[in-house]
């Protein structure tokens, strides 16, 4: 791990904003759109330390989220301006809006607010649709030179169901499509479900060796599988078989560069949006129980100290004896009874040992805590419980980043003209200072201690203090902290490790189903077995957009479970809760409840009558003028719900004095 050192200072506005002036305009750079509820947009061009503005009329037809390519202009006051002078990639290319009928043709109406276009839809691609209906429009082209996008009418919102509305205008203006194409579908639709002897003969055949999968239990795309058998020589055999989505998923076709778009599953309270069509997700290459699959296998010997003596890369048939939820691996470890005890109980073992190395070589021990909805069979949230992890989730994560891990460094060591093969390595940085010592400090004030004389000594502290604050009044909000001041984890082919686990190599080999980073993993290290690596020189161009779609996937899951919250407590307006302070700003706090976790926002506005109060951002706390009243992240506290605002996804709390 890298030390943590002072940055380099940044160079002055106005010498950056000279240097700029000095270069050619003519030449163009290319950056991501971001644009205001003004209309004004905001170009992010990696290595500018300022965003370029984009005045309305020079976003030509680019809209929020889009990757452009843009001209400076000649010269500028103040902060680089420029003008978009092409789309290099949409970020989508579906939208919501009001069908609005002509004499042969019809617009789907944008939404102004949100910056969506009028689209022209012909007649023939109004498919059903009514004049005044909602609906989900595909873009079909862009048009240009005055003329409006086309489009097509893929479906009927009914606008009878505000949550299945909702839910879908979360995906689309996030860029995920609710369906696939036309030619993705055809593609998916013509693989064959048959494995042939042809296939057999190119793999490892490891169907007579016991095989299982251990998921959630409402699963369908069991992607990855586990292996064991004691070998004679006293060491344990672990095989890591996962989904061979690259057997079936080929490159450069309408089927990968869906895929490609997407680059993940989006997992919301209520549905699963795939990242691969259901007949491949959850027929072909899902290793459902009592059916020979074809799988990419990682093969670990290890002795009982859990020391990897020996480990086997490569393409495999696989059988899998047996599928059990996790609740049902569970209770055998708990019991002992059950079907293979014997060897879950082993594999248990082994992955404990894994574990332990693991926080011994410096991982970071945070425990998030998940929820999940209850839901009726319309949707609609019932109740909200913990996700818990147990040793059976344990044992399948340890497994899985034993793999990640291995096949990362497998890679690593190969050269081409002395130089490392373009990899998409899962990195996370060292974290940043600017987050680090401002908690440092806030932890200092409970009475806990930092080292920061390492990356090392910086994890060893963290760890520390998990330890020491479990069951105390701080713990969560220490917690919470202390995650934020991590830097986030993305997909590069420039390694630096990975921080918060330890490993200094470590990629995503084992979810290829849900994943597109994975597939590219696999493709990689296949080309690697087969001795014909060649240097993909867009490697890090299709990191950054894998990256970029799984925080947009993060995006609707977080939306989508504010939503939820705020359905689910809407029966509760009027009542009173425990809660806890969870974020404070100038504006006011949120506080969480206790009962149900649903977070709303105590205005400042609604305090003014009892005190005026200041924010102290050291403190993360809202402290009163006059009264000394403090609201702290941590704190304990009453509120009561006075709304649930399901169109904006918000609830307003009040605080209840004493």
């Amino acid at each position: 791990m890298k030390k943590i050192t002072n940055k380099p200072k940044k160079k002055t506005k106005a010498l950056q904003r000279a240097t700029k002036v000095k270069q050619d305009t003519e030449s163009t750079m290319k950056g991501r759109l971001e644009i205001t509820r003004s209309g004004r947009g905001f170009v992010i061009v990696e290595g500018l330390e300022e965003d370029v503005m984009i005045a309305p009329d020079g976003l030509k037809n680019a809209l929020n989220g889009d990757t452009v390519r843009i001209k400076l202009n000649n010269a500028y006051e103040g902060r680089p301006k420029g003008r978009v002078v092409e789309v290099v990639q949409r970020k989508r290319n579906e939208f919501i809006g009001k069908l609005q009928m002509n004499r042969g043709y019809a617009f789907v109406l944008g939404d102004r607010e949100k910056n969506m276009p009028d689209l022209y839809v012909a007649e023939a691609n109004i498919n059903d649709a009514k004049d005044g209906e909602t609906v989900v429009a595909r873009v079909l082209d862009w048009g240009g030179d005055g003329k409006k996008p086309s489009a097509q009418v893929v479906s009927i919102l009914s606008g009878e169901d505000q949550a299945d509305e909702t839910m879908k205008s979360i995906l689309i203006e996030r860029g995920f499509s609710l369906s696939f194409t036309d030619e993705a579908m055809e593609i998916a639709n013509r693989i064959p479900e048959v494995i042939t002897k042809e296939d057999i003969s190119m793999r490892k055949d490891v169907r007579g060796i016991l095989t299982f999968t251990i998921d959630p239990a409402d699963a369908k795309d069991f992607d990855d599988a586990i292996s064991y058998r004691k070998l004679k020589n006293g060491n344990h055999e672990i095989g890591v078989h996962i989904a061979d989505v690259s057997h079936y998923v080929l490159p450069g076709n309408a089927l990968d560069a869906e895929a490609y778009q997407r680059a993940t599953s989006v997992y919301l309270p209520d549905r699963v949006v795939p990242m691969l069509p259901e007949h491949i997700s959850n027929v072909l290459c899902s290793l459902r129980p009592n059916e020979d699959k074809l799988a990419f296998s990682a093969i670990f010997q290890l002795n009982d100290k859990c020391e990897v003596k020996q480990y086997w890369l490569g393409k495999t048939v696989i059988h899998s004896d047996r599928r059990y939820s996790y609740e049902e691996a569970q209770q055998i470890l708990e019991t002992g009874v059950g079907d293979y005890a014997e060897e879950l109980i082993t594999i248990n073992n082994l992955a404990k040992t894994l574990r332990r190395y693991r926080f011994d070589e410096g991982a970071i021990n945070f425990h998030s805590t998940e929820i999940r909805f209850k839901l009726d069979e319309k949707g609609n949230p019932t109740g909200i419980e913990l996700k818990e992890s147990k040793e059976a989730n344990q044992l399948i994560e340890e497994l899985m980043l034993l793999a990640n891990r291995m096949v990362a460094r497998h890679i690593s060591k190969l050269k081409i003209n002395n130089k490392a093969l373009p990899f998409p390595y899962r990195i996370h940085d060292t974290p940043d200072e600017e987050k680090l010592l401002p908690f440092i400090a806030f932890a200092n004030k409970f009475g806990y201690k930092f080292d920061i004389s390492s990356a090392e000594a910086i994890a060893n502290s963290f760890n520390k203090l998990l330890k020491d604050i479990q069951g105390r009044p701080e713990e969560k909000v220490l917690q919470q902290l202390g995650i934020r001041t991590m830097a986030k984890a993305k997909y590069t082919e420039s390694n630096v490790g990975h921080y918060g686990l330890g490993f200094e190599y470590y990629c995503h080999f084992t979810s290829p189903i849900r994943r597109y980073p994975d597939v590219l993993v696999h493709r990689a290290l296949q080309e690697v077995l087969e001795d014909r690596a060649v240097p993909d020189k867009r490697m890090e161009e299709k990191c950054k957009h894998c990256s970029e779609r799984e925080r947009s996937a993060m995006e609707c899951e977080r939306a989508a479970n504010k939503f939820k919250q705020v359905q689910y407590m809407k029966q509760f307006v009027g009542d009173e809760f425990d809660a806890i302070v969870s974020g404070v700003s100038k504006f006011g706090f949120w506080a969480e409840t206790v009962e149900q976790m649903c977070e709303g926002l105590i205005s400042i506005t609604s305090l003014s009558d009892y005190d005026s109060f200041h924010h102290s951002e050291s403190d993360y706390a809202l402290i009163g003028m006059r009264t000394g009243t403090r609201f702290t992240m941590g704190d304990k506290v009453r509120i009561k719900v006075v709304a649930a605002n399901m169109d904006k996804h918000q609830l307003d709390f009040e605080w209840v004095k004493g």
